[in-house]
């Protein structure tokens, strides 16, 4: 917290700090700023104090809606420090005539790695092997490689096709699916596409790059994972809501599919009770996907540039609601 009350721009993306690069951008650009990474936990006086005259807010993953805004008269744009904006309330800034962007392309290649990391781990039974060498079983266990298998990529954009060609490298053979499917990207490429359900029976390894919607909400659910192979491993670096996670549990718990790896919860942060965290053949990281040292930078830096432009009377990039100015007062 900066101590005035006075500020331009609020920040409440838990991995900017006060002084960072981001901070100095900003604060270069003749703006003020506030850092609140928990904005929801503070009382009803210091959360409007935060609110009250900001004209941005540079967003992380905790939930902005019509309340914010209501308290942001003066609120001119949000952009989230990601690609993913459901923790945003887009109608209600599209109400208010406020634009919401993101940063696409910054986390990239971080994502696609994680990908690989997940998929490895699993492959490889890595997990289970660090436990039991911790609690003294030295026990060879038999994985299985990459070369060979058939990766499926729900989402074939910007993510999923630099998952694409990390597959490439280990030589694996790529299908996918997306409803806006790049044929050309494809072609070049050696990727097969597939309808949703074909994927999901052929694919030894399936990865997750959509957006979450009503369109893809629980779009992996008990009828869809009960296609997929029985030693398929199903990934997710997307968004929790995609799947539904009690299916989930039941069918990796039941051997009807035989590992997940997931980066991301319906709930977050994920409580220490979810069976997602006690269920055998369920590895679960922390949503870090895309935070690296450069990801987090490139995407901080995005954020601030269009920041500054549009504070400046420019008009704003990679805006999710772009219909935010046809809206009558």
């Amino acid at each position: 917290m900066t101590s005035t009350d006075s500020h331009d721009v609020l920040i409440t993306t838990a991995f900017l700090e006060p002084g960072d690069e981001v901070d100095r951008m900003l604060r270069g650009a003749g703006l003020t700023t506030r850092h609140e990474p928990e904005l929801e936990r503070l009382d009803a006086e210091d959360r409007a104090r935060a609110l009250a005259g900001v004209r941005a807010i540079i967003a992380g993953t905790r939930p902005l809606g019509d309340d914010e805004f209501a308290q942001a008269p003066e609120l001119r744009l949000v952009v989230r420090t990601g690609v993913g904006y459901d923790s945003v309330d887009v109608s209600a800034a599209t109400a208010r005539r406020v634009p919401v962007c993101v940063t696409p392309g910054a986390n990239r290649q971080a994502v696609a790695e994680h990908v690989f990391a997940l998929a490895l781990a699993c492959a490889r039974r890595i997990p289970e092997n660090v436990s039991n060498l911790a609690a003294g079983t030295w026990q060879q266990l038999t994985g299985r490689e990459l070369r060979g298998a058939t990766l499926g990529i729900l989402g074939l954009g910007s993510i999923g096709k630099a998952v694409a060609m990390i597959a490439a490298g280990f030589g694996m053979h790529v299908v996918a699916y997306d409803p806006y499917f790049d044929e050309s990207f494809a072609e070049a490429n050696g990727i097969r596409r597939l309808e949703l359900d074909e994927l999901l029976r052929e694919a030894d390894f399936v990865t997750l790059h959509l957006f979450l919607d009503e369109s893809t909400r629980h779009l992996i659910d008990a009828s869809r994972l009960a296609m997929m192979k029985p030693d398929a491993v199903l990934i997710n670096t997307a968004r929790g809501g995609i799947i539904e996670e009690d299916a989930l549990v039941d069918a990796v718990r039941d051997g009807r599919i035989g590992a997940a790896a997931l980066d991301v919860f319906a709930d977050e942060p994920l409580g220490a009770s979810s069976p997602l965290l006690h269920t055998p053949g369920i590895l679960a990281t922390t949503h870090v996907a895309g935070a690296t040292r450069e990801a987090r930078g490139e995407s901080g830096r995005m954020a601030a540039r269009n920041v500054i432009a549009v504070l400046g009377g420019q008009a704003p990039e990679f805006v999710v609601n772009p219909d935010y100015d046809a809206v009558t007062a």
